[in-house]
C-alpha cells in the first residue's frame, strides 16, 4: 500500500516537475528557434549564409565586451589627463603597430584560401584566450593590458577580412550581395546592442568580469565556425585581386560582344592567359571610387569615437553628465547605423554610385552645420548621420565589387578593401586623439575628412553613373 501511494503521489510531482521547467524552458527554446528562424530565412538556412550571420552576431557580442572592459579602465576610471594618455599610449601601441600589420593581413590570408573555417576560429580562440590574459591586468591597467589589446584588434579585423571574402560563397538563390551584408550586419549591431549592457552589469561585479564573459563567448564562435559548409573553404575558380594596377597593365575597358553584350577587354583576357594579375583598376574604377569615398566614412567614424569621448568627458552636453553625453552620442550612432543598414537592404543597391555620392553630400553638409552651430543636436545629429552613411555608403561598394569584379577575384577584391577601410579607421583615430579638445575645430576637422573623399571619389563616381560601369555583370 505504501509502495503504491507513493507511486501515485510521484506520478503528479514528476508531472509538475516538467511542467514548471517546460514553462521556465520555452521562453529560451522560444528566443532561439525565433533567431534562427530570422537568420535562416529566404534560402539562407540551405545556403549556409545563416550560420554565418548566427556566427557574426557572436563575433560583435564577443568584442563589445572586450570594449566595455577597455573603456573602463583606459578611459573611466582615471582623470581626463591621465585617460588621454593612456588612450595616445593605447593607440601607440596597439593601432600603430596595426597599420603596419594591415596591409599584411588580406595578402596573408590570399594565402588561405582552404582555411577559412579555420582562421575564423582560430581568430575567435585566439581572442579567448587573450581575453584572459587581459583579465589580470585590466585593474591595474598595466603595459601588459597594450600587446594584448593588439593582438584583440590584430584578430577582429583578421576575422572581418575573412568574413568579407566569404559571403559571397554563400548566398542563397536570388540573394544579392548587398541583402545578404545587410542582414550579416544588422545580427552583429543586434547582439552588439544587447551584449553591451550586460557588459556593463559586468563590469559593475569586477573589472575582469566582462573580459570572462568575452572568453566563453569567443569559445563558443570557434566551434560555430567550423559548423560553416565545407564551401566556405573552396577555392575553385578564385584568383587573387591586386589593388594598385600592375606595370605595364592599362585599364581594361569591357568590348562589345555577341548579342549586344558586353565582355571584358584585352587586359583582361590577357590576364586569363597567364601573363598578369588584375587589379581593381582594370576591372572597374567605380569600385577604386567607391573605395576612396568608403574610406573618408571610414576615417570619419575612427575620428569622432576618440574625439567626442574626451570632448564629451572634458565638455558635457549642456545640463548632463559626461557618462549621459557619450551615451546621446553611442545611441545616436547606433540607431544611424542600424537605419543606413536596413535602407541599404530595401534600395536593393539600384544606382550604387549614386548612393554612394549623395550620402557623402548628405555627411558632409551635416560636418559643416555642426562646425558652424555647434551644439548638443548638431553633434548628436553628425554622429546619427554618420552612422547611417557609412552603413549606406559600405553596402554600396559592395554591390559595385559584386557588379564589376569577375567572379575569380572577387573574394580577393573584398579581403584587399576591408584592409584599406580599417588602416583609414586607424588613421582618423589618430587624428581625434592628438586634436585639441575644441568643438568647432573637431568638426571642421572632421568635414575637411569628408571634403578630401569628395574631392578624389565624386568625379569618377558620377563619371560612372552617367556613362555605366565597363563591365556590367549584376543589376
Amino acid at each position: 500500500m505504501t509502495s503504491a501511494g507513493s507511486h501515485e503521489e510521484s506520478g503528479p510531482l514528476r508531472r509538475t516537475g516538467r511542467a514548471v521547467g517546460h514553462a521556465l524552458h520555452k521562453p529560451f527554446t522560444g528566443t532561439a528557434k525565433g533567431i534562427r528562424k530570422a537568420t535562416h530565412a529566404h534560402g539562407a538556412g540551405e545556403s549556409g549564409l545563416g550560420k554565418l550571420i548566427e556566427l557574426h552576431a557572436v563575433n560583435g557580442a564577443g568584442d563589445v565586451m572586450i570594449t566595455v572592459a577597455l573603456a573602463s579602465t583606459v578611459f573611466f576610471s582615471v582623470p581626463t589627463d591621465e585617460a588621454r594618455g593612456r588612450v595616445a599610449l593605447y593607440l601607440a601601441v596597439t593601432m600603430a603597430p596595426f597599420t603596419l600589420l594591415a596591409p599584411v593581413i588580406g595578402p596573408l590570408l590570399d594565402r588561405l584560401p582552404h582555411g577559412r573555417r579555420a582562421a575564423m576560429a582560430g581568430s575567435m580562440l585566439a581572442r579567448a584566450v587573450l581575453a584572459l590574459t587581459m583579465s589580470g591586468a585590466v585593474a591595474t591597467g598595466g603595459l601588459e593590458l597594450y600587446p594584448a589589446a593588439l593582438g584583440v584588434l590584430v584578430c577582429s579585423k583578421a576575422y572581418g577580412v575573412v568574413r568579407s571574402a566569404v559571403v559571397p560563397r554563400l548566398l542563397p538563390p536570388r540573394f544579392s550581395l548587398v541583402k545578404a551584408n545587410s542582414r550579416v550586419t544588422l545580427a552583429g549591431l543586434l547582439a552588439t546592442g544587447i551584449a553591451a549592457p550586460i557588459g556593463a552589469g559586468l563590469q559593475t561585479v569586477g573589472p575582469g568580469w566582462p573580459l570572462y564573459g568575452a572568453c566563453v563567448i569567443f569559445l563558443g564562435g570557434a566551434v560555430l565556425a567550423f559548423t560553416l559548409p565545407h564551401k566556405v573553404d573552396s577555392a575553385k575558380g578564385e584568383r587573387k585581386a591586386q589593388l594598385v594596377e600592375p606595370h605595364g597593365l592599362a585599364v581594361s575597358r569591357s568590348e562589345p560582344g555577341r548579342g549586344g553584350g558586353r565582355r571584358p577587354g584585352r587586359a583582361w583576357r590577357r590576364e586569363r592567359n597567364g601573363e598578369k594579375r588584375p587589379g581593381l583598376r582594370s576591372v572597374g574604377p567605380s569600385v577604386l571610387n567607391g573605395l576612396q569615398a568608403n574610406a573618408a566614412h571610414r576615417a570619419l567614424s575612427g575620428f569622432l569615437i576618440f574625439f567626442l569621448a574626451f570632448l564629451l568627458r572634458e565638455h558635457p552636453f549642456s545640463g548632463q553628465s559626461a557618462v549621459v553625453s557619450l551615451g546621446i552620442v553611442g545611441v545616436a550612432a547606433g540607431v544611424g547605423n542600424a537605419s543606413g543598414t536596413a535602407v541599404g537592404s530595401w534600395l536593393r543597391a539600384r544606382g550604387p554610385e549614386v548612393i554612394v555620392v549623395s550620402v557623402l553630400a548628405v555627411a558632409l553638409l551635416v560636418a559643416v552645420l555642426a562646425a558652424l552651430f555647434f551644439s548638443t543636436v548638431m553633434v548628436a545629429a553628425l554622429s546619427a548621420t554618420a552612422g547611417f552613411t557609412l552603413a549606406l555608403s559600405k553596402l554600396s561598394l559592395d554591390a559595385m565589387i559584386q557588379r564589376d569584379v569577375p567572379e575569380e577575384v572577387r573574394t580577393s577584391a573584398f579581403a584587399r578593401s576591408e584592409t584599406v577601410l580599417q588602416m583609414a579607421w586607424v588613421v582618423g583615430g589618430g587624428i581625434g586623439i592628438a586634436l585639441p579638445l575644441n568643438g568647432v575645430l573637431g568638426m571642421s576637422v572632421a568635414a575637411g575628412i569628408l571634403a578630401l573623399g569628395a574631392a578624389t571619389s565624386v568625379r569618377g563616381l558620377l563619371s560612372t553613373a552617367r556613362h555605366g560601369s565597363p563591365h556590367p555583370r549584376v543589376a
